[in-house]
């Protein structure tokens, strides 16, 4: 349009059009041609003149009733022209921008009682700052709501939390906390989930922090998961500290007399302090409330409380007592006399109540049963002795929010000022620590250790978070970031990348900083590119001697495994994309590629892999997936010694190597898993090790060559050979080839290409070509490996299944069931107790992985809902039968006798990998080896 010719209104001001009867006529005659051609689509009727120019038949699909888009348009303009019944009516043409959001998160940051500025500036002083994983068993009440509400802070971020029940990432909250005398500290704390499958979340949370605290449900008491995280605790040598939790259960549900519970409550003590010693060499790491380092609460009744907390109540009730020197008298087997008005260890009559439940049980039990009981006549009476006032509307609230304000005001508010006092005297050591390194940590060279990735709230990327153990981080800085294959010799994990932005995170928000220094934890931006599990952020130049953190060493195993595919092949890429997303999202996850070209994902159980596949399905890649039916990795092994020496040459017919197989001690596997015994101990070390725990004599223990797969691997290599045989030189001028194949063969199993575990392998016999041409890697690393499979095949070879440790807690009458399930799965119960002090029986029992799905389903169905089990990886066991027994037919659709097992696992497991239905042996052994076998006659039931 000429802008010339229209004024602002859009009013004509240009030269003068022609008269208007031009385009009368003009629309007259197209009105009338409009009609000639209405006439044509009636029905021809009469016969049209050809005379006249312009009125000939226009057939009907010829006819233009409407100007096509490019006229409209313009040509530079592209249309697409929506056919009719292509897209469902459900879906609109132009679909409105959808916004992903997995994570609930505050906008704005939140009012709270302390400033911003002020959190900021603590993290300057590392000896104010607490750095604390707070874990425990499901459902102990870490993540309750009042510890939430008092500090505004609301732990729970993902969806899943709420719609599952369940904590399924760990969250970091920062916040401020006053001790008993009004100090302010800085806390960093991780709150961790409680289900046993995702113990990976809290391994991530202890690395960072440098104690815990520990909640145990009064009326549970010790359970599976409460045993293995404070062994974990333990192991990582951390500070702990133990929140015994619901403690209102004791009195409103279990309804124990003060005695009782206070026999329950020790007896959770007594069997904590004996799961510490077990694990611990340190014999000062003692838990006791009189150490401070034990505290009773009701999270749900804002009820918390240490010895001294309680006493300290006492001395502003009456006055002059010196609360420290009463609390040190107010647990154990110690009595007050009213008559000498002293403390004594000997009851001084028979009704005499130990001094915990005569000044701590008893009061609470009165509160709580004025309370729930008699609200209208003796509560106001009661609440007046306390000096707590509450309004006539007060009065009138319902029971437990009634309670709960009751307690409030009786405690004092909720702070966890009581825990965080405790803190301090269980984190002193750490302040000791810092105040004895001679130059200050901000003032190094930076090195941060991330532990988690956590994905931003469209799941597009990902922020790592860590803690940052020296230097300072500053937002915008170019850093190096190294990755857990790094070493100083090989740099090829490693990466320089630029940090965005910088956040402290506080579940539900982030409060943006410009640096963090030492000490602190910290949600870092624009890194996460490199990163997988875990990763070391250091200085990009000036550091370069800098090791990595070690990556994490989880508690448990990952040994059930899915297949994944895309519904639609052709959406392979984002799937791919996804699982990169789900890797980095899940600590102990692993995905991976077999040979045939399916993708498996690797987890610890069920509900883990349900978030996983959600997580993939709904937040990483959108798209439908299909997944195999789960099956459990396997593990090979050898029952007895090689029945002869295997040998194999190399392809150039100059080298020979000569091994035989046999299983390793019982229990040396497990050591080497743990890392009991490391390949990397000098060879005196190592070999007193094995003289003095396995027997072994002094020439293998010091022979060791190598641990296989990799370093913690739980196959042993041994050089077997006499000086006077062979040629050390040689042969040592091979060793390194001869580890590769070693390994190279423990990791894929001939059986099924699974991992070999438990054995010995023992090389007893070498001949090394002189020339160093002859006997290069390419030749000596296959041979080694042929080797190491035939001597593994002619040792009675087995295969090995993971089996699940399970804890069911069940009433009484639901025990029989369980049994009845458990039996139906291979299962066996190996003890059944009733748990002291409540109505229920615990049951631990073993099941194979294999046998372990649908186990909970099948379980409450039998029990009518009455069963609660968990189940976590405990061993590895050797499944009834022999593999190779080819007299062994299996139907299909059929279960199979116990006998048959083995067999069945291995094809099925083969043919899943896409390897040819038996081990063929031909493949493994030379032909010399196959005529020595032919000369010693020994019958083999393998395929040739």
């Amino acid at each position: 349009m000429d802008t010339d010719l229209y004024d602002e209104f859009g009013n004509y001001i240009g030269p003068e059009l022609d008269s208007d009867e031009d385009d009368d006529e003009l629309g007259r005659e197209t009105k009338d041609l409009d009609e000639m051609d209405d006439d044509d689509d009636d029905d021809d009727i009469g016969d049209h003149d050809d005379d006249h120019p312009g009125l000939e038949v226009v057939l009907h699909e010829d006819k233009k009733y409407y100007p096509t888009a490019e006229e409209v348009y313009g040509p530079e303009v592209e249309t697409i022209v929506q056919e009719e019944d292509t897209q469902p009516l459900t879906e609109p043409i132009i679909k409105p921008v959808k916004t992903k959001k997995f994570t609930l998160m505050e906008q704005t940051l939140p009012v709270t009682v302390y400033e911003m500025d002020f959190l900021a500036d603590l993290m300057d002083n590392s000896e104010l700052i607490r750095n604390v994983t707070l874990c425990g068993h499901l459902h102990h009440g870490k993540t309750h709501p009042e510890i939430r509400k008092r500090y505004d802070q609301d732990v729970l971020t993902t969806l899943c939390f709420f719609q599952r029940g369940v904590g399924i990432k760990s969250t970091p909250v920062t916040v401020v906390l006053p001790d008993t005398k009004g100090k302010s500290y800085l806390f960093n704390i991780m709150d961790t989930p409680g289900h046993v499958n995702f113990s990976d979340e809290v391994t991530a949370g202890l690395r960072i922090s440098d104690g815990v605290v520990l909640f145990i449900d009064a009326a549970e008491g010790v359970m599976l998961n409460t045993e293995r995280l404070i062994k974990h605790a333990v192991q990582e040598r951390l500070a702990v500290t133990v929140c015994i939790n619901k403690i209102d259960r004791l009195i409103l549900e279990l309804k124990l007399p003060p005695t009782d519970a206070y026999y329950k409550l020790r007896h959770i003590v007594d069997e904590v302090n004996g799961l510490i010693s077990m694990y611990s060499t340190d014999e000062n790491l003692i838990l006791s409330p009189l150490l401070g380092n034990v505290c009773f609460s009701s999270s749900q009744y804002s009820i918390c409380f240490t010895l001294g907390s309680f006493a300290k109540i006492y001395a502003d009730t009456f006055g002059d007592i010196n609360y420290q020197e009463f609390a040190k008298r107010l647990w154990g087997d110690i009595y007050f006399n009213p008559k000498t008005r002293k403390f004594t260890k000997k009851a001084p009559t028979s009704s005499s109540q130990r001094s915990f439940v005569e000044f701590i049980l008893e009061p609470l039990y009165k509160i709580l049963a004025q309370v729930v009981g008699d609200v209208d006549t003796s509560l106001p009476r009661t609440l007046d002795e306390l000096g707590i006032h509450l309004t006539k509307e007060e009065l009138k609230l319902n029971i437990r929010p009634l309670l709960r304000l009751v307690c409030k005001k009786f405690f004092g508010e909720f702070t966890g000022s009581n825990v965080s006092q405790q803190l301090f005297l269980t984190l002193q050591w750490r302040v000791d620590v810092v105040e004895a390194t001679p130059c200050p940590l901000f003032q190094g060279p930076l090195m941060c250790h991330t532990t988690k990735m956590y994905s931003t709230d469209d799941g597009v990327q990902f922020h790592a978070f860590g803690r940052v153990l020296s230097g300072t981080i500053h937002a915008g800085q170019p850093v190096k970031v190294l990755g857990e294959n790094y070493t100083l010799e090989d740099e090829e994990d490693s990466q320089i990348c630029t940090v965005g932005r910088l956040w402290i995170s506080v579940a539900r928000y982030h409060i943006e900083v410009n640096r963090v220094p030492a000490g602190n934890w910290v949600l870092i931006e624009g890194v996460d590119q490199p990163i997988v599990k875990t990763a070391t952020i250091t200085e990009p130049r000036g550091n370069e001697e800098a090791q990595i953190f070690r990556p994490l060493k989880f508690n448990t195993t990952s040994v059930i495994k899915i297949a994944v595919e895309p519904v639609n092949p052709s959406e392979l890429p984002k799937m791919l994309d996804g699982l990169r997303k789900v890797n980095k999202s899940y600590p102990s996850l692993t995905t991976k590629v077999e040979e045939s070209g399916e993708h498996v994902i690797l987890g610890t159980g069920e509900l883990y892999l349900d978030c996983v596949m959600h997580d993939l399905r709904k937040m990483y890649s959108e798209i439908d997936i299909k997944v195999a039916d789960p099956v459990v990795t396997f593990c090979e092994t050898v029952v007895e010694t090689s029945s002869l020496k295997c040998f194999a040459e190399t392809p150039n017919k100059k080298n020979k190597i000569t091994m035989i197989a046999e299983p390793l001690e019982k229990g040396l596997a497990e050591d080497i898993e743990n890392e009991v015994v490391q390949i990397t101990w000098n060879r005196k070390k190592l070999g007193e090790f094995f003289q003095t725990k396995y027997d072994w004599d002094l020439l293998a223990a010091r022979s060791i060559w190598a641990f296989g797969p990799d370093a913690t691997g739980p196959n042993i290599l041994v050089d077997d050979t006499l000086p006077s045989e062979v040629d050390k030189a040689l042969l040592g001028s091979v060793k390194d080839s001869i580890v590769q194949g070693f390994q190279w063969g423990t990791r894929e199993g001939p059986l099924c290409d699974e991992l070999i575990r438990n054995v010995k392998f023992k090389i007893l016999d070498a001949v090394v070509a002189q020339e160093p041409l002859h006997r290069g890697g390419g030749q000596i690393i296959p041979t080694a490996r042929r080797v190491v499979y035939s001597a593994f095949l002619m040792a009675t070879p087995r295969l090995m299944e993971p089996y699940y440790f399970v804890e069911v807690q069940a009433p009484a009458d639901c025990v029989s069931a369980v049994y009845t399930v458990l039996a139906r799965r291979r299962g066996h119960v190996t003890q059944d107790a009733p748990i002291p002090g409540s109505p229920l029986y615990t049951i631990k029992a073993f099941i194979p992985a294999i046998d372990s799905f649908g186990f909970e389903t099948d379980l409450r169905t039998h029990t009518q809902g009455q069963a609660f089990s968990l189940s976590v990886f405990h061993h590895w066991q050797i499944v009834p039968g022999d593999p190779l027994d080819k007299s062994i037919v299996i139907r299909p659709l059929e279960p199979q006798p116990a006998p048959h097992l083995a067999r069945e696992f291995m094809i099925k497991t083969r043919r899943r990998k896409g390897l040819s239905e038996d081990v063929s042996i031909s493949k493994f052994f030379d032909d010399p080896m196959l005529l020595e076998l032919a000369k010693q006659d020994v019958v083999l039931n393998y395929p040739m």
